[in-house]
């Protein structure tokens, strides 16, 4: 179930950032879509065990939720929603 939670909570990410009233900077959608493809590599991976890479992925959540928080806070809220469900699944 925390696996669907986490996907759950990357489509309402999705949708925030389509429906967004202040524009996002490029740069600033392509830092998300890179997180975004991160975690979606990391629910595909047969890996069960917590690694390096995943302490890189929520520390990369971390900064980018500071970075949002003041201009684009339901971003920011979204992303943290996404670092909760890793959480869930023991990332």
């Amino acid at each position: 179930m925390p696996a669907q939670q986490l996907k759950n909570q990357l489509e309402d990410l999705q949708r925030i950032l389509a429906e967004t009233d202040q524009p996002l900077a490029q740069e600033e959608r392509e830092s998300l879509q890179q997180l975004h493809d991160r975690i979606e590599a990391r629910l595909s991976a047969a890996q069960h065990e917590y690694s390096q890479d995943d302490a890189t992925l929520v520390d990369s959540l971390n900064l980018s939720i500071e970075h949002f928080y003041a201009r684009h806070p339901r971003v920011a809220g979204s992303l943290q929603r996404v670092v909760q469900a890793l959480s869930d699944m023991g990332i």
